[in-house]
């Protein structure tokens, strides 16, 4: 079960040192910002409620109200804290760009957004002084935290950086501004990884104590499963600040499918640092699943559920998981379809639509379902390992099924995400899948024939490609009329003549299906007698079943061709191994 975070939970980055713009405002507000840069949602806005209800006209402690309820997931509570004030004449460039985020997290008009954030920007730039022209660095990085949150759909991440950047140079001593500045190059796709990582980098030279920038450079490299790299930036971000909870959940999710006891160390780490609410009993009851307790974990999620977590959606996820293991499918696909109908489509993660495409290709109604769901996982994954695993693993149940078209579709993008040429067993796979699809349907005869030409052209010395090229063509040419089967045999027997002690047996039946075809279906008998030769060539010593059975054969021919009669049956029983 992978554990994307949303972005909201990973954007907040101002410690208590370096808060952003707090000179008139209450102590319980810092409080509060240094508890989001925690990701202790619950903490955070009870402070900051607290703040708002002293002061709530205040431009600042409203924007970070607001900004506590959308860590908290509440939209709708940030949107209406932001327009009460509005409406209440607090018509200040804080409250604009809070509105403005709200739009962006609702699919908003973007550049009704951006128009207010604009709006904010001019109006906080200083017109004179020693700093006239200069914007002010607290509205531009609100403008970033607001375009780095939600996903790669949600606000225009090339001008949340900019905008970042930009504070950067302002500043040159703010570590907000570029972590705000990676957050949004990594909205921007795998990509601008690099970008991202320069930009960490740079919020740990301005500040050494930045856990949240080490914890982000691990995630990167994580990603890239490059463990060595994640290890040591991981480790920076504990050593930097051992209270800094994501570090621990990061290791959790690495640690949860390779060693369930290391993942527990960690989970306990992140549970010890972190509020405990509804995400951490999820965790907990995700580790509890890891660890084969099933039962347990099932009772956890009934605990949710039945308590301050009711509404917390990805309870059914744990139902799904548990029950499937169990072996209820039935029971596993209803919570999952309870999860996808209730979960806001940008908080699902690519583990739950693989989940979701594994379980439901069980189900026949469902499987169409299923292959949408793959192509979701694959769209939310980022690292192209998982990606291969996930379309492999498709394409395997997908073969379970009968669907092999789909499979081979499957295949052959996991192949192009591995960005070399197809191995042997790439090609294996392919082929086998386009042969049992032509069972099914004898019009993929020409996509099967065509992965089968180029199994050959990559191993020409391999005798599988020419396998399958054979039956595939027999399984298209059902009635055997049309001689599809005619140039991939003779192709075969090119490469079996290469090593005639072992293959000359398979030679010799290869010849006796081309006998029976131009004998029986084509009606030719010179080339019936050329197969005869064929057979003879490859067993000259008389008194072998196959040299007898060759000669009578050609006897019974010829003397048909010389009268110029009917076709003549074959001479005799078949000859062993042969099949039609």
């Amino acid at each position: 079960m992978l554990k994307n975070a949303t972005m909201k939970k990973l954007m907040f980055a101002t410690v208590a040192m370096v808060l952003l713009g707090f000179a008139a405002t209450a102590q319980s507000v810092e409080d509060g910002v240094k508890l989001l840069y925690y990701r202790k949602g619950q903490s955070a806005k009870a402070v900051l409620q607290k703040a708002y209800d002293g002061k709530p006209k205040d431009p600042i402690t409203i924007y970070w109200f607001g900004q506590a309820l959308l860590l908290n997931d509440d939209v709708a509570g940030a949107k209406s804290v932001y327009q009460k004030a509005l409406q209440e004449g607090i018509n200040d460039p804080w409250i604009w760009v809070g509105t403005a985020h709200v739009e962006l997290l609702e699919k908003g008009d973007i550049n009704a957004a951006k128009q207010k954030f604009e709006q904010a920007i001019t109006a906080t730039t200083a017109t004179k002084g020693k700093n006239k022209g200069m914007e002010d660095v607290n509205i531009l990085l609100a403008v970033a935290r607001a375009n780095a949150d939600g996903d790669s759909k949600i606000g225009d991440p090339q001008y949340g950086a900019d905008k970042a950047i930009r504070a950067a140079q302002v500043d040159p001593t703010n570590a907000e501004a570029p972590y705000l500045a990676g957050v949004n190059y990594l909205k921007m796709g795998s990509e601008y990884g690099g970008k991202a990582v320069e930009q960490f980098t740079e919020a740990t030279t301005r500040n050494a104590q930045r856990a949240d920038a080490y914890y982000r450079i691990g995630r990167v490299y994580q990603s890239q499963d490059n463990k060595e790299s994640m290890d040591r930036y991981y480790s920076k971000a504990i050593e930097a600040d051992a209270a800094y909870a994501p570090t621990y959940l990061a290791y959790f999710t690495y640690y949860e499918n390779k060693d369930v006891n290391v993942a527990k160390e960690y989970l306990d780490k992140y549970v010890a640092n972190s509020d405990q609410d509804c995400a951490t009993e999820y965790y907990v009851a995700n580790y509890l699943f890891r660890a084969g307790k099933y039962q347990e974990s099932l009772q956890k999620a009934q605990q949710m559920e039945a308590g301050a977590c009711k509404t917390y959606n990805r309870v059914q996820i744990l139902y799904a998981y548990n029950y499937q293991r169990l072996g209820d499918s039935i029971k596993a696909k209803d919570a999952l379809d309870k999860f996808f109908t209730s979960e806001a489509p940008e908080k699902v993660q690519a583990a739950d639509y693989g989940f979701a495409a594994d379980l439901y290709i069980k189900f026949p109604a469902e499987q169409e379902k299923a292959i949408v769901y793959v192509e979701k996982a694959a769209e939310l994954e980022t690292n192209p390992k998982n990606k291969i695993i996930l379309y492999n693993e498709a394409a395997a149940d997908l073969a379970k099924v009968g669907k092999f078209d789909q499979q081979i579709l499957f295949l052959q993008k996991a192949i192009a995400l591995k960005g070399t040429a197809p191995t042997e067993s790439d090609f294996y796979k392919m082929a086998k899948a386009a042969s049992d699809a032509v069972t099914k349907d004898v019009n993929y005869f020409a996509k099967a024939d065509s992965i089968c030409a180029a199994y050959i052209a990559a191993f020409p010395d391999k005798p599988q490609g020419y396998t399958f090229r054979v039956l595939s063509a027999k399984k298209a040419d059902v009635d055997s009329t049309k001689g599809l089967f005619v140039a991939p045999i003779l192709e075969q027997n090119n490469f079996y003549a290469k090593d005639l002690e072992k293959y000359r047996k398979s030679m010799f039946v290869n010849y006796y299906t081309l006998l029976v075809y131009y004998n029986d279906k084509a009606k030719d008998i010179a080339k019936a007698v050329e197969m005869t030769d064929k057979m003879l060539e490859l067993y000259p010593a008389a008194g072998t079943e196959e040299n007898s059975f060759a000669t009578n054969t050609k006897k019974a021919l010829q003397a048909v061709l010389n009268k110029g009669s009917k076709p003549a049956t074959s001479g005799g029983a078949k000859p062993a191994g042969a099949k039609g």
